[in-house]
């Protein structure tokens, strides 16, 4: 770049966007060609498809699969820098991001886009027995805890741990928790079924838990029946009005009415509730952000939070209230669109043109079982079976962010569904460790058949 292309570039609007995932992504692509200045932050170098992150978790599909570069995706917007880094502050009245060690950036438009975690409602402690699935560590760790049973299963002669080793248990019946149980019934009692000696993995039990009165609370009653039908065809338990009132030393204790049970499992997956980040406190206590009882800022109308119309919040991270009885959903969709708004927003605003509020437009929600097995709800159509997942099958595709993502999740999906082989089937990281952490592996535990070696004559 020249000086004084640098001299302008200098004097331009700057737009700081914190977070690289839909929201944020988009925003910067759709600022591509707008006469302003674009910093993107974000924690880790890739921009990562959470919708598809279960897939990695139960063997379907590698990390690299369905993460893209936020340099390579970005490459093109000669207005773009990209900046790895953690924002821990911000000051409002001097417009600066602050970073770790010590680095700050200057703003005169700032997007957060910085999603949101885990909510285990108070019980944080239930965290180490039953991780969640927002990143590509957790859906690693995911994969390495459901292999690891079924490996300590095939070597140990303890008839009780063996049970609960078999047992999976997934609580949450969102997507998430219906997808995840179904793809794990599918790895146990299809994928794995001729690949063990000692044990029989059709025997498995999957058992989902959602504390409402039906899987899938957000869909119509009858999708919901539908989902449910389709996961127990698959073998799941599905366990509605049962809410998890503790986790503990590998059991699982929850209640159905007045009636208390209990399931002893070494895979226990969590996938019950969401809060916001940690920048949701940053800007209650910067800027006087009103937040929601989860942590997400509540937004006005152009996302922007009141008193300081420079400052938006986008994606999973806000709550906009201003269209419907409730908040917007914390869907991947919902952070697509806000991310093209504020650039449509940010360009009229530089321009000095007036900007319509936001408004989302409700395409539908989709959530598949297994092999044939959806449903779709598009408002004005409801689906379920075969098409319902073939229609899901193009639109995860489609949404997929560079054209290499696209054709390698496609012919993984066809190689899958023609030999119901899942190749990403791989036990990294610190294996014996996982054995050792399960509950009940102790000396003599394990046991693995030993011979002699022979004589040669």
């Amino acid at each position: 770049m020249s000086i004084s292309n640098q001299n302008d570039r200098d004097h331009l609007h700057h737009v700081v966007i914190i977070g690289g995932g839909f929201g944020g992504l988009y925003a910067a692509q759709k600022l591509g060609k707008a006469p302003v200045k674009v910093t993107l932050i974000d924690r880790r170098n890739f921009h990562l498809f959470q919708p598809l992150l279960y897939q990695v978790a139960t063997g379907s599909l590698s990390p690299a699969d369905i993460a893209s570069p936020l340099r390579s995706v970005l490459a093109k917007n000669k207005n773009t820098s990209v900046v790895m880094g953690e924002v821990v502050d911000i000051d409002a009245k001097a417009q600066v991001v602050k970073l770790k060690n010590n680095l700050a950036i200057n703003y005169d438009s700032l997007i957060v886009a910085t999603g949101v975690s885990h909510h285990y409602f108070g019980n944080d402690q239930w965290s180490e027995q039953a991780p969640g699935l927002k990143t590509i560590e957790d859906a690693i760790n995911m994969r390495r805890r459901i292999l690891s049973a079924f490996e300590a299963a095939e070597k140990t002669h303890d008839s009780q741990f063996k049970e609960s080793l078999m047992n999976f248990v997934v609580i949450g019946g969102g997507p998430t928790g219906v997808e995840l149980a179904g793809t794990l019934a599918e790895l146990a009692h299809r994928t794995l079924s001729d690949e063990f000696t000692n044990i029989d993995t059709r025997k498995a039990r999957i058992i989902l838990l959602e504390g409402a009165n039906r899987v899938l609370p957000p869909y119509h009653e009858d999708l919901s029946e539908a989902a449910k039908q389709s996961l127990e065809k698959l073998g799941v338990e599905v366990r509605t009005s049962a809410m998890v009132t503790n986790i503990e030393n590998h059991v699982v204790t929850f209640k159905c009415g007045e009636e208390v049970e209990q399931i002893n499992a070494q895979t226990i997956l969590w996938a019950a509730g969401v809060k916001a980040s940690a920048m949701g406190k940053v800007l209650g206590d910067r800027v006087g952000a009103e937040l929601d009882r989860v942590g997400r800022v509540i937004v006005q109308p152009d996302m922007s939070i009141a008193n300081h119309p420079n400052i938006y919040v986008i994606g999973d991270l806000a709550n906009y209230p201003h269209q419907g009885e409730r908040p917007l959903p914390g869907t991947a969709a919902v952070a697509m669109q806000q991310g093209e708004y504020m650039a449509h927003l940010i360009e009229a605003k530089v321009k000095q043109r007036e900007a319509d509020k936001f408004y989302y437009q409700d395409f539908g929600s989709l959530a598949v079982i297994g092999r044939h097995e959806a449903v779709a709800d598009f408002k004005f159509l409801r689906l379920k079976g075969w098409l319902a997942w073939f229609i899901w099958t193009f639109v995860h595709i489609y949404y997929l962010i560079e054209f290499d993502n696209k054709l390698v999740v496609m012919i993984q999906w066809g190689w899958n569904y023609f030999t119901h082989r899942r190749s990403a089937r791989l036990i990294t990281g610190r294996y014996l460790q996982v054995l050792e952490e399960m509950e009940g592996i102790k000396a003599g535990g394990l046991a693995v058949e030993t011979r002699e070696p022979a004589q040669v004559v």
